[in-house]
């Protein structure tokens, strides 16, 4: 049986736009195969473009072995970074429109500009680094519209991998100077500790992941474009965050991101 993609993706907008969770589209949908779900993916961003929004660039999640034992899954996943979904950074300092979220959590990450397209098949970690015009800190915000993140693989896929928002910290050009596996990440929320991690907790090193994408959209006649914005995964787990608290990435050699998350009401809600 055909599955409705276009309804299911329109249902996770509706679901976006109102800030409404939904019951997983596993159940609602028997949506089961993992190709299936990023048709939905697809579709959802269509809407997002004909909406007015533009595409940034790529997010990989799913890169700890960890996750992917929890998910029952061998390879990451991926998802589009939206122009809408990005958090104005000025000086290392942003404000999160914490009313457009439903149920985040904040992930520490290193990100990579693109001077130059990436297409696979056979794109090696040296490809990346020739592609690679800089690196900074990110903090992801991810965010689920499946209630109370009762997910399985195919709808986090489904619902954009998860995505939120996404703030990426001033840009480092002399990143080569940087051994990204080894750089040590602190996140902390309201001035604690959080999480810490290492480049090397995403497959290894960090641009690993990014070949791994260039690869994967290969398969599908996809690629990457110069000024793309690559987030190439979680350097640790995931923290919760709520309106009211302040959230610092550290990672060793890039400029710190300091992101408020203003109380509902200071917004007007």
């Amino acid at each position: 049986m055909r599955l409705p993609i276009d309804e299911m993706a329109a249902r996770l907008d509706r679901a976006w736009q109102s800030r409404t969770p939904i019951d997983p589209l596993s159940e609602t949908y028997g949506l089961n195969d993992v190709a299936d779900a990023y048709a939905v993916q697809q579709a959802w961003v269509r809407l997002r473009l004909k909406a007015g929004d533009r595409i940034t660039g790529r997010k990989i999640g799913l890169t700890s072995r960890a996750m992917q034992q929890m998910m029952g899954v061998h390879e990451p996943d991926y998802g589009a970074l939206l122009d809408s979904l990005s958090v104005p950074v000025r000086r290392g300092i942003g404000e999160v429109d914490v009313g457009r979220l439903l149920q985040p959590r904040v992930e520490g990450e290193i990100a990579f500009l693109l001077k130059k397209p990436l297409r696979g098949p056979g794109v090696t970690i040296q490809d990346v680094f020739r592609a690679t015009e800089a690196v900074a800190a990110a903090v992801e915000i991810v965010d689920s519209r499946i209630r109370d993140w009762k997910i399985k693989l195919v709808d986090t896929v489904a619902d954009n991998a998860s995505s939120g928002a996404y703030a990426i910290g001033p840009w480092c050009t002399r990143w080569q100077e940087l051994d990204l596996a080894l750089a040590g990440m602190v996140l902390y929320v309201d001035g604690r500790v959080e999480a810490v991690g290492a480049g090397a907790a995403a497959l290894g090193h960090p641009a690993v992941c990014v070949a791994w994408l260039a690869n994967k959209l290969g398969e599908m006649g996809e690629g990457m474009e110069a000024g793309d914005i690559v987030l190439s995964g979680a350097l640790a787990g995931a923290v919760p965050v709520r309106p009211g608290q302040s959230v610092c990435l550290q990672i060793a050699g890039l400029d710190t991101v300091l992101l408020q998350f203003p109380t509902l009401d200071k917004k007007g809600e």
